[in-house]
């Protein structure tokens, strides 16, 4: 898109995860994460904690990223960094990090909304492999732990949402649901393991009736506690006799609420270009049905690889990428947000 080189620095660090990568322009030199194992035992990320970690974390994280690249420090032409949505003590560390850098470097300093860097994360060119971004104007179907939403995007930095969810989103309910199960924190992969091993149509669970194109799994998460309340009161070892089955039979109901408005989305914008974003993207289950329905309907599906599927500065750095040719700088004063639209 850019003749010029531009090396971006992208800092991530919206919930648990502390993160750093190096682009330039659509091409990733690297892409480090730092996890956080001590929100397992508590079954949900603690924002003190996680706050506290991200200080531990940064400057190793962005040194390594940096080192990974093979660049110095000086070749890097701009910093950006989560503004938000987010956790305000995790966010905050990001943006004070980055702030230092941009200041300590003369460089410009880009703010990023982290939902759109999910969506942009589509747009990342690996060495060696075939490049093949979806091509505009295309629906993404960004579905994780905070957010389901149905992204109509224009051009890099022009997306409208059409349909959001009016209360929880997908990926809680499947952790809230497997957390009621017993499984470890985060539900959502362990759900996606057991669930190959069960049968999705052994138990019928609620689905929404909300008009248009918005979503709502409060709805399905106390259908669920209520029926295993109801069928423990009966056999105590309900949960632990059924659990594959269960798995099974809640992700399908998930998946077939969220594909039910992608679908009506798509017949209604007659946009055959799909996409998908975000941490639930990486479910197995919902990545099959997608295809199913690809072939059934003539879309052009883009599925991103994994790593990009989850929070990463990479989806940051180019985001960014974006931005700098649009010299959309941010301001030293800027301050984060925990919640924001697109």
């Amino acid at each position: 898109m850019s003749e010029k080189r531009i090396t971006i620095l992208g800092i991530e660090s919206s919930c648990d995860d502390t993160s750093a990568a190096v682009i330039q322009n659509e091409l990733i030199l690297s892409n480090v994460v730092a996890n956080q194992k001590v929100h397992e035992e508590f079954g949900g990320v603690v924002p003190e904690l996680a706050s506290r970690a991200h200080q531990q974390n940064i400057i190793p994280v962005v040194d390594l990223a940096i080192k990974r690249a093979g660049i110095d420090r000086t070749d890097i032409d701009a910093v950006a960094f989560t503004r938000g949505p987010g956790l305000l003590g995790s966010l905050l560390v990001g943006t004070s990090f980055a702030k230092g850098f941009s200041l300590s470097l003369d460089i410009p300093l880009i703010e990023v909304n982290h939902l759109q860097g999910h969506v942009l994360a589509l747009f990342i060119r690996e060495n060696g492999i075939e490049y093949n971004p979806p091509k505009f104007p295309f629906l993404c179907l960004l579905v994780s732990g905070g957010n389901s939403q149905i992204i109509l995007v224009r051009d890099y930095l022009n997306m409208e949402v059409i349909g959001q969810t009016i209360d929880d989103a997908a990926g809680e309910a499947f952790d809230k649901c497997a957390k009621v199960m017993g499984l470890p924190y985060p539900g959502g992969p362990h759900v996606d393991r057991l669930a190959k091993e069960g049968d999705p149509n052994r138990f019928e669970f609620s689905r929404p009736k909300i008009p248009g194109l918005d979503y709502s799994f409060s709805g399905l998460k106390t259908n669920f506690l209520y029926f295993l309340r109801d069928q423990i009161k009966e056999n105590a070892n309900f949960v632990e006799e059924n659990k594959a089955d269960l798995c099974a039979s809640l992700q399908h109901t998930i998946i077939e609420i969220l594909l039910s408005k992608l679908k009506r989305a798509a017949k209604e914008t007659g946009i055959k270009e799909i996409t998908i974003a975000g941490g639930v993207s990486a479910n197995s289950g919902l990545r099959n049905a997608l295809k199913d329905n690809a072939a059934k309907y003539g879309w052009n599906l883009i599925i991103p690889k994994f790593e990009y599927t989850m929070d990463n500065a990479a989806m940051i750095a180019i985001s960014g990428y974006y931005k700098y040719l649009k010299q959309e700088f941010t301001a030293q004063n800027t301050v984060p947000f925990a919640r924001t639209q697109l």
